[in-house]
């Protein structure tokens, strides 16, 4: 299955971006008649048949509605300081969707190496691994945010705190306290951790402290196996 993401579909006849217009008909060569799959980013997945095959403008006209397609049973954001070499970072982005994710929240913590990103790139790596893994939910990238501000603001399901330093209150093992079906934001920290201060400060507003195990991961690391673990969860 060939898929194409446009935020702004509409039906029952939809015109693709110049860029995918290009890419359906010079790359793939698709033609009259041929099938391509859409997605809005929203759970809903287009089977949709080429009327007119235009490398600037292809317009192709809805077949077939999925609904709520592959719809996730349990929302998770993920809040991950991005690392200093920014390649490591879309390399969490790209994977963290192929898994499962609802929303991104770049952080920005007391020890944070990298405080700017290019969020359009960013997207776009989102994007793509949407794309490539055939999902109909593309995650949402939230802006830079301040640790402060992210451990503050509301969030409707349990709150986690991963660090390597000695525990305020318990620590527990990620995989053994979530439960399937449950919501969870979870903060994993840049490469020299969160400060003493941080992790107080996400305990008094009912934060949780895990752990991923006994291995050491990097930050990248760290949020994919977090990302990996909710998902494992959830399909036992």
């Amino acid at each position: 299955m060939q898929l194409f993401y446009a935020a702004d579909f509409t039906a029952p006849e939809y015109m693709l971006s110049e860029e995918e217009s290009r890419h359906a008909v010079k790359v793939l060569r698709l033609v009259e008649g041929d099938t391509l799959h859409i997605t809005d980013g929203k759970g809903s997945l287009y089977r949709c048949e080429v009327v007119s095959a235009h490398q600037k403008h292809c317009l192709v006209r809805v077949v077939e509605h999925f609904e709520e397609f592959e719809k996730l049973p349990y929302r998770l954001t993920m809040a991950v300081a991005p690392t200093k070499n920014i390649d490591r970072y879309e390399w969490f982005l790209e994977k963290a969707t192929e898994i499962g994710v609802a929303e991104f929240i770049p952080l920005v913590s007391e020890h944070s190496e990298r405080k700017v990103i290019k969020a359009e790139r960013e997207e776009k790596v989102i994007t793509a691994a949407v794309k490539q893994s055939l999902k109909a939910y593309h995650p949402v990238l939230a802006e830079l945010t301040p640790f402060e501000k992210v451990v503050c603001k509301t969030f409707a399901g349990r709150k986690f705190i991963a660090h390597c330093g000695d525990a305020v209150k318990e620590k527990k093992y990620l995989a053994s306290t979530l439960h399937k079906g449950e919501d969870a934001l979870v903060l994993i920290g840049p490469e020299g951790d969160f400060s003493p201060e941080e992790v107080r400060l996400a305990v008094e507003n009912g934060f949780e402290e895990i752990t991923l195990g006994t291995q050491r991961f990097r930050t990248e690391t760290a949020a994919v196996v977090a990302v990996d673990m909710v998902s494992i969860i959830n399909n036992l």
